[in-house]
């Protein structure tokens, strides 16, 4: 039984890291791509906690067990200025439709508001129906205008002039 009465949203700490990165790799397995996460344990301790910090997190905690995260970032708008990008909400599959993707994604918001960030973004795969349904709930503005661009590691090896 699931006791929500013990629900902490807070900011991750090094030591939840391993439980986070499990947390990816079953949303990874969610999407039907598993076979695309390469980040590590390591990294992602370095990327978050090292001197160079690149994202942040909160996550959402029930009993001490990790069973939620939410992973963003700083970016930037030439029109706009500072941003914050959220890469990630992770609820663990049990705990799924209980409200703690809102309490994450509302502390996301909080922090992103603390920061002044002129846009909350994020993307969402247009088969994912239950995160639509769900991101509706906040009044989303969904953007179809504009196409997602990116390479891969190996791209930029290939393309780079060094």
């Amino acid at each position: 039984m699931i006791n929500l009465n013990e629900l902490l949203i807070r900011r991750g700490e090094e030591e939840d890291v391993e439980a986070v990165l499990e947390l990816v790799k079953e949303l990874a397995l969610y999407e039907k791509a598993l076979h695309e996460v390469t980040v590590s344990k390591e990294t992602m301790l370095k990327d978050g906690f090292g001197e160079d910090k690149i994202y942040d997190m909160f996550v959402a905690e029930i009993s001490g067990k990790i069973v939620g995260a939410a992973i963003y970032f700083d970016k930037y708008s030439t029109w706009k200025g500072r941003c914050v990008y959220l890469d990630d909400i992770i609820v663990n599959e049990p705990f799924r439709g209980k409200g703690i993707g809102a309490e994450l994604l509302q502390a996301v918001i909080e922090d992103a508001y603390q920061r002044k960030a002129a846009r909350l973004e994020w993307q969402v795969l247009d088969w994912n129906e239950p995160a639509i349904k769900f991101y509706k709930r906040f009044e989303t503005d969904f953007d179809n205008t504009w196409i997602n661009c990116r390479l891969f590691y190996e791209d930029l090896k290939k393309l780079s002039r060094r």
